[in-house]
């Protein structure tokens, strides 16, 4: 049969067909080879549970910052720790939110920085959309401390961003980074800080959604302050508690991991009392690796959670295992 059809005076059609079938499969796969990148990464959240308490990671994005300038000891120091971990300076610096649903109260710690840092930053709504919430959900709203990369996502195109949120912070952050007579005394460099804290803060004062507290206290069942000033005058940490888990969120009191887990001492031209930052980073270090508690930070890589583990005269950092909520 086969002979008989390329024997005929209609082979060249049918070779012309097949060669034209060939062409457009080949056309095909060429197409489908040159599809063009997406560039987009996953929506950035992760979530887990502690105790009954659901706790979702929210990214606010990155930022790269000059840490070998940043902190404290030689540039030489910091550049052989980075290389050893895979990095360099100025090294892609997360800034990560935690968003707390007790089951009654939903909770949002910190809230990145809005349009305050330039255009890496300021993607905690679109994740916190993403992750199955909506800003009008958000009950409260607890402050680590007042810097622009913590407060800037209060506010969004000039009105407040979770309307029906009550904002806390201890007090000694609002009286201090919400003074005028502050920000006039401080350096041009550090201007920007006080400025950010009352652009993004104030709206929540005037509108009487501002409830500050004072030191350690249970802000609501489960979820309690624990100062750890250092970083700023009034820096907080927050203890997540239910049904035996604990989850701490310690803010600021770390930003390089690759750093300042080997070496605590080591300090970042951010904080306002240095030998205070350094001492808090050792106790709270200390005491989490005792008590292989569960660990958040707003700068360590996203989601920013784990354990710490002692090493040495100094510690490590043990990134969580991945998990899903079953």
């Amino acid at each position: 049969m086969i002979r008989k059809l390329f024997s005929s005076s209609r082979a060249p059609m049918l070779l012309a067909g097949i060669a034209l079938t060939a062409f457009n499969m080949l056309n095909s796969l060429s197409a489908q080879a040159a599809a063009p990148m997406a560039h987009n990464p996953a929506p950035g959240f992760y979530r887990i549970m502690v105790g009954e308490f659901e706790i979702t990671a929210l990214s606010d994005g990155t930022v790269d910052l000059p840490m070998n300038k940043l902190l404290n000891q030689s540039q030489k120091k910091t550049d052989q720790a980075l290389a050893y971990a895979f990095e360099q300076s100025p090294l892609e610096t997360s800034v990560n939110t935690f968003l707390v649903n007790t089951g009654s109260k939903l909770i949002l710690i910190d809230t990145g920085a809005g349009n305050l840092f330039g255009p890496t930053l300021g993607k905690l709504i679109t994740n916190l959309k993403a992750s199955g919430y909506q800003p009008e959900q958000v009950d409260e709203i607890y402050l680590t401390h007042m810097h622009p990369d913590h407060v800037g996502g209060l506010m969004a195109n000039g009105a407040i961003a979770f309307p029906n949120a009550v904002l806390r912070a201890d007090r000694h952050e609002s009286e201090f980074w919400l003074s005028k007579s502050n920000m006039d005394r401080a350096t041009p460099d550090n201007k920007g800080f006080f400025q950010g804290a009352i652009a993004s803060v104030s709206p929540y004062v005037e509108a009487e959604k501002y409830i500050p507290f004072d030191g350690d206290a249970e802000l609501v069942p489960g979820v309690s302050s624990v100062l750890s000033q250092g970083h700023t005058v009034g820096h907080t940490s927050y203890l997540i508690q239910s049904k035996g888990q604990k989850l701490l969120l310690i803010g600021d009191l770390i930003h390089v991991a690759a750093v300042q887990f080997d070496t605590p001492s080591v300090t970042i031209a951010f904080d306002s009392d240095q030998k205070q930052a350094a001492a808090e980073r050792l106790k709270v270090f200390s005491s989490a690796a005792k008590d292989g508690i569960l660990v958040g930070a707003a700068h360590l890589p996203f989601p920013g959670m784990g354990h710490v583990g002692v090493n040495g005269k100094g510690f490590r950092w043990i990134p969580m295992n991945y998990t899903q909520i079953r």
